[in-house]
């Protein structure tokens, strides 16, 4: 730090009382109360139930299966669609596309190829039941993050072993990745304006089904 500068942010810890406080940032951060939970409380199956129960309340579409099954478990949810064109990242398991769909890997498709299909196919990083959310952190199966917000229909496949109870729980999942770019997902993108008029699909997909696999 130059002479200058160190000056100028004396002057303002000074006018400000903070002179000679040798508290740093992160003594500061580990002192913030911490009140909310930050561990289970729920059993793995009351954890998996409260997830699904929280899908179905943002109107979100739900199939559960074991491992074994996901194949056949998507052929079911994009049969129910009348879905047949969807993206798929670049990593995604290959034993997991069923036949009879036309799957189009993203190697970098346009806004418009993205658009132009019915869906998009990806895996998550972690879920969280309390809050029903599903977060990527954009691996190769998870695809970059233009792929979950341009199409209209979004399919995720989440494992049993990825989903926690608390927010607390899944960063310190997230923060063992390290991720430089996380994408959070509660039901359909919706939103409402003034007048409180419900739109679905503004800011990503209209429609969204989750596969709880496990």
């Amino acid at each position: 730090m130059t002479t200058s500068k160190s000056e100028i942010l004396g002057r303002i810890r000074a006018a400000l009382g903070d002179a000679g406080r040798a508290v740093t940032r992160v003594d500061e951060y580990r002192a913030i109360p911490r009140r909310y939970r930050q561990a289970s409380e729920l059993d793995a199956e009351a954890q998996l139930d409260l997830f699904l129960s929280r899908i179905q309340q943002y109107d979100g579409g739900v199939f559960r299966c074991g491992r074994a099954l996901v194949r056949d478990t998507i052929t079911r949810a994009l049969t129910a669609r009348a879905t047949r064109r969807l993206v798929v990242p670049p990593g995604f398991p290959r034993e997991w596309l069923p036949d009879g769909f036309e799957f189009v890997v993203d190697d970098g498709l346009s806004y418009q190829d993205l658009d132009r299909s019915d869906g998009v196919l990806t895996t998550c990083t972690v879920a969280i039941a309390l809050t029903g959310t599903i977060v990527l952190h954009h691996s190769p199966s998870e695809g970059r993050r233009a792929l979950t917000l341009v199409p209209d229909y979004h399919l995720c496949v989440v494992e049993a072993d990825q989903i926690v109870e608390t927010v607390p729980e899944a960063m310190r999942r997230l923060r063992a990745l390290n991720p430089s770019l996380v994408t959070t997902i509660s039901g359909p993108s919706a939103t409402a304006d003034i007048e409180m008029t419900r739109i679905k699909g503004v800011h990503g997909p209209r429609t969204l089904d989750v596969i709880l696999a496990g």
